[in-house]
């Protein structure tokens, strides 16, 4: 996690704390860093005082949190782009498999809700293998702001639902699209659902719904293929 944030923004770590035995095989990560970026080296038994449970990695950073305007996030995305809505996602095991999904399928952006979990809790960040550091993301109010927001930007939005008008399949995406995802049992508000296009996933034998973390993947996979070809 600590290469792909020295990746993504250099400047925004604002110091490491490194298990000791650790230095030689981060060297190479830690040349990334702007030089007056302190990083200490401490021993096992340090380390772990230091978060309160054994940190077998030893690997710790403090990094500012990046503050994004969801306005001006969409107003920067080019004029062919996917961006993913989350309404009420709570979990964070599902916020970070959405999240490492957007960065798989070339996803531009992510906006969350209000009631959203935080995509930086350290748990999700795991998940997602990083990518909570790299996709960029902003929070855009309540799921009817975010709706007016993308519709503003010329976004097509599609709203998943197992009870969705169109299959997946035969959903033809514009340039601009936004998928939007809500949590599982309540899903996403019917007056967002009213005003979107709304698709389902064909599943076998009856069965109605995904984890909402497994749809986005199999979702994203199928528009981020699709946009690949004007």
């Amino acid at each position: 996690m600590l290469e792909k944030a020295v990746a993504v923004d250099p400047a925004a770590v604002v110091s490491v704390l490194v298990a000791a035995h650790r230095l030689e095989s981060l060297a190479g990560v830690l040349a990334g860093l702007p030089p007056s970026t302190p990083v200490y080296a401490a021993g096992q038994a340090a380390m772990d005082a230091v978060v309160g449970f054994p940190i077998h990695r030893g690997i710790l950073a403090l990094v500012r949190r990046p503050v994004r305007d969801a306005a001006a996030l969409v107003a920067r995305l080019p004029a062919r782009a996917l961006v993913v809505g989350l309404v009420g996602i709570a979990n964070h095991d599902n916020m970070g498999g959405i999240f490492r999904n957007a960065a798989a399928f070339g996803a531009d952006a992510v906006l969350l809700d209000d009631t959203c979990c935080d995509p930086l809790y350290r748990k999700a960040i795991r998940v997602s293998v990083g990518a909570a550091l790299s996709v960029p993301f902003a929070r855009a109010g309540n799921a009817a702001a975010m709706a007016d927001l993308l519709a503003g930007a010329g976004f097509d939005i599609v709203a998943l639902s197992p009870r969705g008008d169109v299959e997946l399949a035969d959903y033809a995406p514009g340039p601009r699209t936004a998928a939007l995802f809500g949590a599982e049992g309540p899903g996403l508000p019917q007056a967002v659902m009213a005003r979107a296009r709304t698709v389902r996933i064909a599943m076998a034998g009856g069965f109605d719904s995904l984890n909402v973390a497994t749809t986005s993947g199999i979702v994203l996979h199928n528009l981020g293929a699709r946009r690949a070809t004007p």
